[in-house]
């Protein structure tokens, strides 16, 4: 089926009509920067699964938590 080029015509009237034509740049661009940051955080993410086991946890050594009282020497 598909989206022929008449319908792309009305859903861009449609778009033009609700948004107007100062603000479509706007949106575009933060779309844009929005799909930079989605993009970056899903490679972000895959290269964190690398370094775990099949257990899912991770092989590097963890960080104490934050609240935890410090280690005496």
């Amino acid at each position: 089926m598909g989206i022929r080029g008449s319908e792309w015509l009305i859903l861009l009237l449609i778009v033009l009509l609700l948004f107007g034509a100062r603000r479509l740049p706007d949106a575009a661009r933060s779309l844009g920067q929005s799909l930079r940051i989605f993009k970056k955080e899903l490679s972000a993410e895959g290269g964190s699964k690398e370094g775990q086991d099949a257990e899912g946890s991770s092989t590097a050594p963890s960080e104490p938590p934050r609240d935890a009282p410090p280690a005496s020497p």
